[in-house]
């Protein structure tokens, strides 16, 4: 091979890898922010628009600059070594396996690890290519993987419900629980600031100089960064929390900041004239029910209304019943624009022409991912599980949510410097195959990649992430700023102390591990979303060799097919 040959199986990768970062940003970036939402802490359009920063930059300034070409270590590249185009074909079969899979599982609303799957593509393609023997079946391998399935749930459910329990009877529980929830929010700022830091540099920071520190440095820079938002908070947040929760003062979230120096502002819960007007925090989910059945009461109001007013218009004189039926349409598509209702009136293709039309349906494709309800509120199935979930103060609860959205979004950061290398570390070792013709155990990533990556990510939780958010958070349990907080915060704990113990987990078995056990935490088997459960854990298990079906039969297609000169 000569560097530059096979440019196709190049193009069909940089495809390729685009759809499998895409499924990576709807599966693994949705279940990142699924509790966060599912609370009430952040809407959707919210979380897409943070995930969109932290996703991108996590991906473009500590994405492996390094990646390895074959990850894990599950395949030996020696065979490769004489005909590198065939390794540019494996893993160009392997994120089409990966991808097929992720973008399904996504579809459904399956949460399932894409780590696993890339990894699984990979298997799948070397059985094909080299027979069971080339894989390594060991710990060290496949047999840490399937490990990863009971370690990962279990391990973060334990350390979320401790954290959970501590927030519960040291501040939920106490009476007057918001006094002592701005007593206590500093010092879980200082904690969800330290381990995520160290977070960020232990495993978020591959190939930067924080990387190579040693552990002493390491804790020393997150202990310090911690104790500044520790004072940070103290001095900024918990007034604006008292001046906020307390005496309802109209301020905004980027008041925090400067509140020391705002005057008194007015009440929100009184109008100009100083009558008491309806207020409800945006974590409480009693008053986003009601607000939810409000509006579909008067949805069908307006359809009764309306079906009132066809019926009558039928009735009318004969004059008018003789109308064609090409001026019945031209003054249905008439009416729908000038009410700006035309996406919902009757296609024919004369709309194609209607600047107004493709001005709504450019505006409702592009908003289509944000504009779902993924919070599960008023589900008739979840009311049972709701119902048994213990509620408690929700100015308490609401104070949370700085916490939450915090843990969520450095939570992203880190997830954005790491997993994307699960599609672009595969585009990556094409591109140098392509380039140099030649294999090597490292490759390097070009920034180009990791940005094409990050793009990709952000694409797919905006367009394509509600399927998982809505399977998550509140369909598995009722979900609160201090439940979401101890799931998001027991999820980074273990992935971080068992990633340095050497023990393989995932973040998406994690984070469901976290929620369920956290569900839990409310006294109750009724609490938790069995069913859903069921599916979760069925998904992990058939990921691996799904991804490595699928990888692995495009794979045979290609090297065993026929072709002319071929001699048997």
């Amino acid at each position: 091979m000569n560097a530059f040959d096979f440019t196709w199986i190049f193009g069909v990768t940089m495809v390729l890898a685009f759809a499998d970062a895409f499924g990576i940003g709807a599966n693994d970036v949705a279940n990142a922010f699924a509790t966060s939402v599912s609370s009430g802490s952040l809407t959707l359009i919210q979380a897409v628009i943070c995930a969109c920063f932290t996703e991108f930059l996590g991906a473009l300034l500590l994405g492996n600059q390094v990646s390895d070409t074959i990850r894990s270590g599950i395949m030996p590249l020696e065979s490769f070594e004489d005909q590198p185009e065939m390794l540019m074909l494996a893993m160009m079969c392997a994120l089409f396996g990966s991808a097929t899979w992720v973008l399904t599982a996504s579809r459904f609303g399956w949460p399932v690890s894409t780590t696993h799957s890339i990894v699984g593509a990979i298997i799948g393609t070397g059985i094909a290519g080299f027979g069971p023997g080339v894989i390594d079946w060991s710990f060290e391998g496949v047999g840490g993987i399937i490990a990863s399935w009971f370690i990962s749930p279990f391990v973060s459910g334990a350390i979320a419900a401790i954290i959970y329990l501590i927030v519960k009877f040291g501040i939920l529980k106490r009476e007057n629980s918001f006094k002592w929830g701005l007593v206590l929010v500093p010092i879980f700022f200082f904690i969800t600031v330290f381990i995520e830091v160290f977070y960020i540099i232990f495993k978020g920071a591959p190939g930067t100089q924080a990387a190579k520190m040693g552990i002493g440095a390491q804790v020393g820079i997150a202990f310090g960064i911690a104790g500044f938002f520790l004072v940070w908070s103290a001095l900024f947040v918990v007034p604006w929390l008292r001046r906020r929760i307390i005496e309802r003062e109209n301020l905004q979230w980027y008041h925090v900041f400067v509140i020391h120096f705002i005057s008194k502002r007015p009440r929100v819960d009184q109008d100009e004239e100083g009558k008491p007007n309806k207020f409800v925090l945006p974590t409480d989910q009693d008053a986003a029910i009601a607000q939810q059945e409000a509006d579909q009461q008067d949805y069908e109001d307006s359809k009764k209304l309306e079906k009132s007013l066809t019926q009558d218009e039928d009735g009318e004189s004969s004059d008018k019943s003789i109308r064609t039926k090409e001026q019945k349409q031209v003054t249905t598509i008439e009416k729908a624009e000038e009410e700006e209702d035309i996406l919902v009136s009757k296609f024919y293709w004369g709309k194609l022409l209607s600047p107004l039309y493709l001005k709504k349906k450019i505006i409702f494709m592009l908003l289509h991912g944000v504009r779902k309800d993924v919070r599960n509120l008023n589900s008739s199935h979840l009311k049972d599980i709701h119902a048994a979930a213990v509620k408690y103060d929700n100015n308490t609860e609401y104070m949370f949510s700085f916490l939450q959205v915090l843990t969520a979004l450095v939570f992203s950061f880190a997830h954005g410097s790491n997993d994307v290398s699960n599609a672009v570390g595969p585009l990556a070792a094409v591109h140098t195959v392509w380039t140099t013709a030649t294999v090597g155990e490292k490759v390097p990533t070009p920034i180009w990649v990791l940005a094409y990556g990050g793009i990709a990510l952000d694409i797919g939780l905006a367009t394509y992430g509600y399927h998982v958010m809505r399977r998550l958070g509140n369909n598995i349990t009722y979900m609160t700023p201090t439940r979401g907080f101890s799931t998001e915060l027991g999820a980074a704990i273990t992935i971080l102390t068992c990633s340095q113990a050497g023990i393989p987990v995932s973040s998406t078995h994690c984070a469901t591990g976290a929620t369920a056990a956290v569900g839990l935490c409310n006294g109750s088997l009724r609490a938790v979303n069995w069913k859903m459960l069921a599916w979760c854990m069925f998904a992990w298990v058939i990921t691996l060799p799904v991804a490595g079906l699928i990888a692995g039969l495009s794979y045979s297609i290609i090297i065993y097919a026929p072709h002319f000169g071929m001699t048997v």
